[in-house]
């Protein structure tokens, strides 16, 4: 059954509505508001009564079964760091550097140069152990730092090469990939240091958000007679980033068409770079690392004892983003009808780019879906004008990038990993957290747009 686009929109903004009065006003949790809202939007949008259960579970279980294994791993090799003093000792030298009172600063540079190969989910979970032991070490609200971190995995993930969303919007609309590298990179520094660094300590001065209980409950005495060296922490953190690189270098090489995609020895490196295959193996490097001098059985219970913190963070955003619900307005339908609905305005391709991507990032949450989508979905408004120079269709795809960033919302994994992590409520995580992403969005449009005018 197709739906009036109007009816669609209706319904939209009708099931954010509910979300935010059931979880705020009502105080349900969010993984029974996330559960309730997705049925009764899939009802009211006609999906199949046969059809939405499964709609809700195949969402759910498919995000659930990556965040799962990402944020798993994840949170053991922070573990790991922690007690082992891996993390202070990376904080130390990062803060002798930067000097304390760059603190923030100084996690947010380490984040941007981590935040080139990996995806955002699997840097945040790296970072987060890094920057609480920072927060605890200098004071101060766990915002000014957490939002700088944060921040640049964001503007990395979606404005970057060889991040999934640039590379397959560069493909679809005829971008090079080498130009978009350097453009996004341009574009994302000043739109990080703007929207992240600064916000973030301007928002750690408003919002006194204290370190989570989780962490203070988990804190054990390091051995400072045992630290380990800086290269070894560093060489941690790098393996995971070197693993991830290969499959995603590889993949923007196969796209270029340097090296063959369908060769047997690049499927098995990109085999070995996916994400969570890169966290196991940079997991159990720590393990055969640190066993000699904290034995098997200790850094056995500290995986076991690392994972119960984060139960809820798995199960909200299985529920929220890719998955349950946003799986729910995917199957609705509610995203096609609002891009078709932006797309012919007639307005400038740049423009239409970024409120289409933005339409659609509001309705289902996905950034890289929304990236891809859009691309799609204007490639024949790209082809039809005229003129269009290389560095425009970069900042064209640089536009779509900064839609997809925008407004992240209860639908967005991005919203409750970081809300759960920094055991914020929800209504911190829309001042701080939704601000800073509508904020890098905002900037980065801005920026594109403006460079499309002179250049």
């Amino acid at each position: 059954m197709t739906l009036d686009p109007t009816y669609l929109l209706f319904i939209a903004a009708c099931s954010i509505l509910l979300l935010l009065m059931t979880i705020m006003r009502f105080k349900l949790h969010a993984f029974l508001a996330l559960t309730l809202v997705s049925f009764i939007t899939a009802v009211v949008t006609g999906v199949n009564a046969d059809q939405v259960v499964p709609t809700m579970m195949s969402g759910f279980g498919g995000t659930l079964a990556f965040v799962s294994l990402l944020v798993g791993l994840g949170t053991m090799i922070g573990r790991i760091l922690e007690v082992t003093g891996g993390a202070k000792v990376l904080a130390d030298t990062l803060i002798g550097r930067f000097g304390s009172e760059r603190a923030p600063f100084a996690l947010g540079v380490a984040s941007l140069l981590f935040g080139f190969p990996i995806f955002f989910d699997a840097g945040l979970m790296v970072m987060m152990p890094i920057l609480f032991s920072v927060a605890k070490q200098f004071g101060g609200s766990t915002i000014k730092y957490a939002l700088p971190v944060a921040g640049a995995f964001a503007v990395m993930h979606a404005f970057l090469p060889p991040h999934p969303g640039p590379v397959a919007a560069s493909d679809l609309l005829g971008a090079n990939i080498g130009l978009l590298t350097i453009v996004g990179l341009l574009i994302a520094l000043p739109t990080w240091y703007l929207g992240a660094y600064l916000y973030g300590l301007w928002a750690g001065e408003r919002f006194n958000l204290p370190l989570p209980q989780a962490f203070l409950a988990t804190q054990e005495v390091i051995d400072e007679n045992n630290l380990p060296k800086f290269s070894t922490v560093l060489a941690i953190l790098l393996m995971p980033l070197v693993l991830i690189f290969m499959d995603t270098g590889l993949h923007t090489l196969a796209v270029m068409g340097v090296v063959n995609g369908d060769a047997t020895w690049v499927n098995a490196l990109r085999m070995l770079g996916k994400t969570p295959i890169a966290l196991m193996i940079t997991l159990l490097f720590c393990l055969a690392l640190f066993s000699k001098n904290y034995g098997m059985a200790k850094l056995e219970k500290l995986c076991g004892d690392s994972l119960a913190p984060i139960c809820a963070v798995i199960l909200v955003t299985g529920a929220g983003a890719g998955g349950m619900f946003g799986g729910v307005l995917r199957a609705s339908g509610i995203g096609d009808a609002l891009a078709n609905l932006m797309s012919d305005t007639g307005m400038p391709v740049i423009v239409a780019a970024f409120l289409v991507s933005t339409a659609l990032r509001v309705a289902q949450g996905s950034a890289t879906v929304a990236l891809t989508t859009t691309a799609a979905l204007i490639a024949p408004m790209v082809a039809a004008t005229t003129g269009l120079s290389a560095l425009d269709l970069c900042f064209i795809v640089i536009a779509i990038a900064s839609g997809v960033t925008v407004l992240s919302h209860f639908n967005d994994s991005g919203f409750w990993l970081v809300g759960k992590l920094l055991d914020m409520d929800e209504k911190t995580t829309l001042k701080t957290w939704t601000v800073m992403e509508t904020l890098l969005g905002t900037i980065a449009f801005t920026i594109a747009a403006t460079l499309s005018i002179f250049l």
